[in-house]
């Protein structure tokens, strides 16, 4: 159910807060990635704040993540939260999302060293999205690879289905928990001038650290190689596995990626099968 609140009220009641200022205006209403809704508000016919109205338990969500992570330089800034959980407000990122942005190299680094290096652990008993709790990481990538091998179909060969399967085994063990953006792919990326500027609409996960990075490394199918990888890989702080495990991950990752592709972005699924045909060199 789509929720359709009077904002002109939100905003006035911000106001008088002193949150925003009071020339502050609703400039438009942007389609948010869940059922809640996303508003841009102007000051002096400048984009400056984001108010996003949801089910309470998706702000505690987002509350959560911006609110643990002030000290990066990609994330919104926290502003406020309504006391009832029915919204949140935080600063605006100017820029174009998924287009224009320059080489992977450069902007999946940038990610590492704007927000994966802050990330901290969590000791939350679950795994997986705060909304859609698990209780292990390998119940987490056994949902995720019976999601992926059901829109895979028959474009891979059967063979490397029950491959991927069984390394699902091998990179599903006990690993240290942090929280996750959960959602860091190119289409959340913000870039201006062909650089990353900020990492938009967060999905909360409890989960290793590789996961959001090897997301953000699949989530576009350019330059899918080990140079990219590694070097990249180089400035994570937090995460001591080899490169082995690593090319692990990225397999069934790119595995679960061309899932999605098969489902909601045929146009890249060439490309991404391209890819595939290098990766898969390394089921075993």
């Amino acid at each position: 159910m789509t929720l359709r609140p009077d904002i002109q009220a939100i905003v006035d009641t911000l106001q008088d807060l002193g949150v925003i200022e009071q020339n502050s205006q609703v400039s438009e209403e942007m389609k948010g990635t869940t059922e809640g809704l996303v508003y841009i508000l102007t000051v002096n016919k400048e984009k400056k704040y984001v108010l996003k109205v949801d089910r309470p338990q998706s702000i505690s969500c987002a509350e959560l993540l911006l609110a643990t992570y002030p000290g990066s330089s990609l994330l919104p800034k926290l502003l406020y939260t309504d006391p009832h959980g029915n919204y949140i407000l935080y600063t605006y990122t100017a820029g174009t999302t998924h287009y224009k942005r320059g080489a992977k190299i450069d902007w999946l680094t940038g990610i590492v060293t704007g927000l994966l290096n802050h990330y901290e652990t969590s000791s939350a008993p679950q795994w997986g999205r705060l909304e859609m709790p698990r209780d292990s990481w390998a119940e987490f990538n056994r949902i995720s690879l019976e999601e992926a091998r059901s829109n895979v179909g028959d474009i891979l060969p059967a063979e490397d289905n029950d491959k991927v399967q069984a390394l699902s085994g091998r990179i599903s063990g006990a690993e240290d928990k942090y929280l996750l953006h959960g959602d860091t792919g190119v289409h959340n990326f913000v870039f201006q001038d062909h650089s990353l500027v900020g990492v938009i609409d967060p999905s909360p996960m409890v989960g290793p650290l590789i996961y959001d990075f090897t997301y953000a490394f699949c989530s576009s199918p350019d330059d899918l190689n080990r140079i990219t990888l590694f070097k990249a890989f180089d400035q994570l702080k937090q995460e001591a596995i080899g490169h082995s495990r690593l090319i692990e991950e990225v397999v069934f990752q790119l595995y679960c990626r061309i899932g999605i592709c098969a489902r909601v972005h045929p146009h890249d699924l060439k490309d991404y099968l391209t890819a595939w045909e290098h990766w898969r060199t390394h089921l075993v």
